[in-house]
């Protein structure tokens, strides 16, 4: 009877052994696919419409429809200035856009890379408010070697003669000034796009300014040579007054002007009077 009730005892813990066996493998596996399912599923991340760029677009091509696709994008990350719906981007009954800046495939539209429909792509939309066009001559030394693009920002220097003033005591000679700091390219020659990344010697640049400056560039320009220096992409310092002579370079110190102090001399009147052989100087005030 003992037999029995030990076989039986034993074959009891067996199977409760199995039974916590197999659940302990059951829940595991189910822990495991849990994990897997809530790693495959999208986060719940609000989302806006946008336009992006179907294929390569190059500076100067007319926009179509076929040339942009809508899709979902983040909207906490999405950039100023991007294309929600159609109408926004292909109003109707109004002329074509026309790409401003190269955009690769996958890549926002936005309104700072299209013209305005109809608009031209031409030097023209470059200019923002109040700002004018202004062509400054330029070679292989005052072009920063060719390395110029649309887009890019520049120093301007002028180097002239200053004639010498109050006889000679005022600084003259060849004088290098900067007279425009942070001016922006909009051209290169006849080129306006910024995606040809060859070095080509230009022989004029043409710059965005506001109507003082260019008649202060074109003053320059007539009197004296123009010459460029190029600005980083990421520099925000602005230049200050820099102005460099033929005596501060050499570091020649310029002729002092001396004063020449002249004392004015009292005049003094006198009256002479005879004293036996001598003759006597006596002051007395002067009548003129």
């Amino acid at each position: 009877m003992r037999i029995v009730f030990g076989l039986v005892l034993a074959v009891g813990i067996g199977l409760a052994g199995f039974a916590v066996y197999t659940v302990k493998g059951s829940m595991q596996a189910y822990k495991m696919q849990l994990a897997k399912e809530r790693a495959g599923r999208p986060d719940n991340v609000p989302t806006v419409d946008v336009y992006i760029a179907a294929k390569p677009l190059r500076y100067g091509q007319s926009l179509k429809e076929d040339d942009v696709t809508l899709i979902k994008w983040p909207e906490k990350y999405a950039p100023e200035g991007v294309f929600a719906t159609k109408e926004e981007l292909f109003p109707e009954n109004k002329p074509a856009r026309f790409v401003l800046r190269a955009m690769e495939k996958n890549e926002a539209v936005m309104a700072v890379k299209v013209t305005e429909p109809g608009e031209d792509a031409g030097i023209t939309s470059r200019l923002d408010r109040g700002m004018r066009a202004f062509a400054i001559k330029v070679d292989v030394s005052s072009g920063v070697s060719g390395f110029l693009r649309p887009g890019d920002r520049v120093d301007v220097y002028w180097t002239g003669r200053i004639e010498s003033g109050d006889e000679g005591f005022s600084r003259g000679g060849d004088v290098t000034k900067l007279i425009e700091a942070g001016v922006k390219l909009i051209a290169v020659d006849q080129q306006a796009s910024g995606d040809d990344n060859t070095a080509v010697i230009a022989r004029t640049v043409t710059v965005a300014i506001n109507p003082q400056q260019v008649a202060a560039l074109a003053q320059a320009q007539s009197t004296g040579r123009l010459s460029l220096s190029l600005v980083g992409a990421d520099d925000d310092t602005v230049a200050e007054a820099i102005e460099i002579d033929q005596n501060t370079l050499l570091g020649i110190e310029a002729p002092v002007k001396e004063e020449v102090i002249q004392q004015k001399e009292e005049k003094v009147c006198t009256i002479r009077t005879r004293r036996g052989a001598e003759v006597v100087e006596i002051p007395i005030p002067c009548t003129n």
